[in-house]
């Protein structure tokens, strides 16, 4: 029986965690709009931050190598309490504090009944517009290859 509820858990933890990382890509227009069709700025009430930070990038040479210190990246995380009792957490690379809010809103209006399908529509179009934009940025990029080759000499 336990083996079933971990089951359970670990596939809404995945959800979860797939939201919080959409969420993350979000951009605060994005997040603006959806809060305009929900209808409803929630009361929320920040459990912590929205507050701003330095973690450190590592990295690996040939993604197989030793582990190096890359550098370091400003990181911003909130986590806020709905009225209704929900907890969300948001975090997003750089430093805005009004993104990172609004994202730990919707995670926590995605733990709810009421406001699941809002969410799962606002990171679905957010997952869509960055699968584009990669898209996009890899056409660019090959556009610009270049393939280098080495002619060997013949024998004389």
């Amino acid at each position: 029986m336990q083996t079933a509820t971990r089951t359970v858990e670990g596939a809404a933890g995945m959800a979860r965690k797939l939201r919080i990382e959409r969420l993350a890509h979000a951009t605060a227009e994005e997040m603006q709009d959806a809060l305009a069709n929900i209808g409803v700025m929630p009361d929320a009430t920040n459990l912590r931050g929205p507050e701003t930070g330095l973690i450190m990038i590592r990295g690996r040479m040939g993604g197989t190598g030793s582990l190096f210190n890359l550098g370091e990246a400003t990181v911003t995380r909130a986590t806020v309490r709905l009225a209704n009792g929900a907890i969300g957490h948001g975090q997003r690379l750089g430093g805005d504090k009004t993104a990172t809010r609004l994202a730990a809103i919707f995670d926590a209006l995605g733990e709810t009944t009421a406001h699941r399908a809002a969410v799962e529509a606002l990171c679905t179009a957010v997952a869509a517009r960055v699968e584009a934009d990669d898209a996009r940025r890899a056409a660019e990029t090959a556009a610009t290859r270049v393939d280098f080759f080495t002619m060997v000499r013949g024998d004389d």
